[in-house]
């Protein structure tokens, strides 16, 4: 049964009422874990309305765009939802090539839905483990930390650096990968569903965390859908939508997997679709692994818009002449002059970038539509009727990011 005190024909009756107080919950709150600020109004523990202030974390990520051009801004958009930053790339650099009219390699497409996957699993992971020790549960958190210590490791093999790895360019990868990093992948796919067993009995088998999130913030089909839900939140509301099997990119239409729903729409679901994903996800990167092609990762004969091999550069006039056209801001390549808008399947739904072209290779206007901020907004109506307590629930199974959320 629902756990919802407030009846929506009442809403009028608890208007009225006296002894309403006002709570600020955050921005200085462990389980906002950043800057999420709420402003609730409460009838004793029940909360009656709730108003998201947001903005403590703007860091001009948008105005950003602007200035650096399509190669430098990954590194500002690998701060935007910083638990999955490769996810991040990937959009941004698969709207840079829709513009540019690029087709990537097929050895580039497979690593990069490898990269994609894994950043679905580092991201599902936090989140779970995450809300688990918000909840009072701390075992869990450490398993979570540990498998994802090794995707940190994965990454650093590929690009240098750990957690903010600026790896995408358009057109290609900053590196190509050797096959001990393969090994290394296949390594953490064959072990880690062992761990992923364990967890699964800790959370999704807890009697106290089922009966802290079965029923609370149940948000519905139709709900879903009028607010503009994607990704997991959608996909626990019933919302058959996935952007990987609807609207394929990368090397998803040569794969096999299963798009997870669940009916219940409420925190439980939420949490349970993002375990059953990661499942999935090990499925894609194991098939990946499989057909990954050899070949080059930039596209043959691509020109100015992409960077050539380090390699090139150091050892060859050719390369570096290559180097200095696609650099220099006088010799670069003119995209065309349009607007365009491109979208992929992050982990937490529908990462999209809208970019206005002036003919250069900055953005006149680069503009994200993140996933946060759709389902912040959506916030106020999961939690009204519920208790106090239920928030944490309610903002864990959300999984917002402010720095996703503010830009």
């Amino acid at each position: 049964m629902p756990l919802n005190l407030l009846d929506a024909d009442s809403d009028t009756e608890f208007a009225k009422r006296e002894g309403l107080w006002t709570l600020n919950f955050g921005p200085q709150h462990p389980a906002t874990h950043t800057t999420l600020r709420l402003v609730l109004e409460l009838d004793g523990e029940m909360i009656i309305d709730a108003t998201p202030d947001i903005g403590y974390l703007h860091s001009g990520f948008e105005k950003l765009g602007e200035v650096l051009d399509f190669n430098q801004y990954v590194t500002i958009v690998d701060r935007m939802n910083y638990i999955s930053p490769l996810a991040n790339e990937i959009s941004w650099h698969h709207a840079c090539e829709k513009l540019l009219g690029l087709e990537l390699t097929p050895r580039c497409s497979y690593l990069r839905t490898i990269l994609a996957e894994l950043m679905r699993i580092h991201d599902h992971l936090l989140c779970v483990g995450a809300c688990i020790l918000d909840l009072g549960g701390v075992t869990s958190m450490f398993y979570c930390l540990n498998e994802r210590e090794r995707i940190f490791d994965i990454c650093e093999r590929a690009s240098g650096q750990r957690f903010h790895t600026s790896f995408t360019r358009v057109g290609g990868l900053l590196y190509d990968v050797s096959d001990e990093w393969l090994a290394m992948v296949k390594d953490f796919i064959k072990t880690f569903p062992s761990t992923l067993k364990d967890l699964n009995r800790m959370v999704m088998k807890n009697r106290i965390f089922i009966e802290r999130t079965q029923g609370v913030g149940v948000l519905t089909r139709e709900e879903a859908i009028s607010g503009g839900a994607t990704g997991p939140v959608a996909r626990a509301s019933g919302v058959a939508r996935d952007l990987r099997r609807d609207e394929p990119y990368l090397a998803y239409s040569d794969l096999d997997f299963d798009i997870v729903c669940a009916t219940g729409g409420d925190c439980f679901a939420r949490f349970q679709v993002r375990m059953l994903e990661i499942v999935e996800s090990l499925k894609i990167i194991e098939q990946c692994l499989e057909r990954v092609p050899k070949g080059p990762i930039f596209a043959e004969g691509s020109g100015k818009e992409a960077l050539p091999d380090k390699r090139e550069v150091y050892t060859s006039i050719e390369g570096l002449i290559h180097h200095f056209e696609a650099i220099m801001p006088n010799r670069q390549m003119q995209p065309p002059r349009e607007s365009l808008y491109a979208y992929t399947e992050s982990p937490n739904g529908e990462l999209g970038f809208y970019i206005v072209s002036d003919g250069t290779l900055r953005a006149y206007r680069a503009h994200t539509r993140s996933p946060s901020l759709i389902h912040f907004a959506l916030f106020p109506q999961l939690i009204r009727g519920c208790l106090l307590s239920d928030i944490v629930a309610v903002l864990g199974s959300l999984n917002i990011i402010a720095a996703e959320l503010d830009r």
